[in-house]
């Protein structure tokens, strides 16, 4: 039995379905059933679904009964009110790793983030690197990936340009001097780094950075993603400390907003491996293009964006 945690999830959907349709027993832990069966990501596979938090051990025992291997995808880059990364990143990794070895699995597979180390002043990539931390000391069988930034079909990367898009009708901002550097990966590249490592034992006890075979600035980013849209907009470079009061009235005025002053902050961090080794299990990796990104990046309606932004 393999449980994948955040089993509604964007990265967790995703390898859920790979997996499903390869035959392999999944058990989803959601945290929310009836959201996730509205989300639908995982309508029509053969999982069995359990409702159960990172954040209360209690709810896991269950969950886990059963499992022999575990796929932890559960972190939040964005916080909200009782949602922290400390709570969510470290000590919901750490609550799974105590459940999974409860249950007698040996086998566990982290997805950590390019950059994470737990000694960084950027919270996020903090807390990421704490929870790898926990990972790499619980005697588990144990593999991480470090992806750079993931796109694809329902990301929240390309798509959030595509609906900042929609607010901006006539300019587009460039972050800073726009020269951030990326190396996007596409999730279904990710999802066969983890299906090839599941049963592999040279993967145990290593840690794998993952990048596509570009790498591209922020600037290049949001020039494709808008090309991709068709949508034409002269790009302005926005200062930090500018964007940074923007980002600060966002995060005072919105309850979802799309970026946070801890997002903004990670800017200051390429997002681009040391050592990219994807190539040691996808042959050819899929590059962020126009074109590729032009199958799924969704031209938002400017009332959804607004109410997303909003929480509802």
């Amino acid at each position: 039995m393999i449980v994948v945690t955040g089993g509604s999830g964007y990265v967790g959907s995703h390898i859920i379905r790979r997996l499903a349709n390869a035959g392999r027993e999944i058990r989803a832990l959601v945290r929310d059933r009836r959201r996730a069966e509205r989300e639908a990501r995982l309508n029509g596979l053969s999982v069995d679904w359990v409702e159960a938090d990172v954040t209360r051990p209690d709810s896991l025992s269950e969950a886990f009964s059963g499992a022999t291997i575990v796929i932890h995808t559960v972190a939040i880059a964005i916080e909200r009110p009782g949602r922290t990364y400390e709570r969510i990143n470290v000590e919901g990794t750490a609550n799974v790793l105590s459940a999974a070895k409860s249950a007698g699995a040996r086998r566990f597979i982290n997805m950590s983030q390019l950059g994470a180390q737990p000694n960084l002043p950027y919270r996020f990539l903090a807390s990421k690197g704490k929870a790898q931390e926990w990972v790499a000391e619980s005697g588990l069988d144990w593999t991480a990936f470090r992806p750079s930034v993931i796109w694809g079909p329902e990301d929240e990367f390309a798509n959030t340009f595509a609906r900042l898009a929609q607010l901006t009708p006539l300019i587009f901002p460039i972050v800073g001097d726009g020269q951030s550097k990326f190396e996007p990966v596409w999730i279904e590249d990710v999802v066969t780094c983890v299906e090839k490592a599941l049963d592999d034992k040279s993967t145990f006890k290593r840690e794998f950075e993952l990048g596509g075979p570009e790498v591209l600035t922020l600037e290049q980013i949001e020039r494709r993603t808008l090309s991709a849209l068709r949508a034409r907009r002269a790009f302005v470079r926005f200062p930090i400390p500018l964007i940074r009061v923007v980002v600060t009235l966002m995060e005072r005025l919105l309850p979802a907003p799309p970026v946070t002053r801890s997002l903004l902050e990670q800017l200051a961090v390429d997002n681009v491996t040391s050592k990219n080794e994807i190539s040691l299990f996808v042959d050819k990796p899929r590059p962020f293009t126009s074109e590729n990104i032009a199958t799924y990046v969704r031209r938002f309606s400017v009332g959804r964006t607004i109410r997303q932004f909003m929480g509802s």
